[in-house]
């Protein structure tokens, strides 16, 4: 069931709002730009889960308590490492003091493409 105008309207000054509020909107982000998952951090994490799975399965057979316990902390240690998120940066890749940042750069492309998609909506609604 499509919108009236009035509840366009009403949610047109709701998302306007919500765009001129920069603290609610960089709130929101932190969290997804915290890190990102590491290839290489889920391929160890995935070979720790499979040799913890062999060692608990083996101690189970064997009826070796221990080495199943042991098994099963291998198995948690890799899927925490698989779900590690890495750093934003590494030690020794400084960037010069005159180089330009990727995230304000990327910052400025999603503010230019949210600017046309505003326009495009705005064009569709007058004509």
């Amino acid at each position: 069931m499509p919108l009236s105008e009035h509840e366009q309207r009403l949610l047109e000054q709701l998302e306007k709002q919500l765009h001129e509020d920069r603290r609610f909107a960089s709130n929101m982000k932190a969290p997804a730009s915290t890190g990102r998952l590491s290839t290489r951090n889920i391929a160890l994490g995935i070979l720790l889960v499979i040799l913890g799975l062999a060692g608990l399965l083996f101690g189970i057979s064997q009826q070796l308590i221990i080495v199943g316990v042991i098994g099963f902390a291998v198995m948690f240690g890799g899927v925490m490492l698989a779900l590690r998120k890495s750093a934003t940066g590494k030690i020794g890749q400084g960037r010069a003091p005159g180089a330009k940042s990727t995230s304000n750069s990327s910052s400025q492309f999603m503010s230019g493409l949210e600017e046309k998609w505003n326009q495009r909506k705005r064009d569709q609604s007058d004509g």
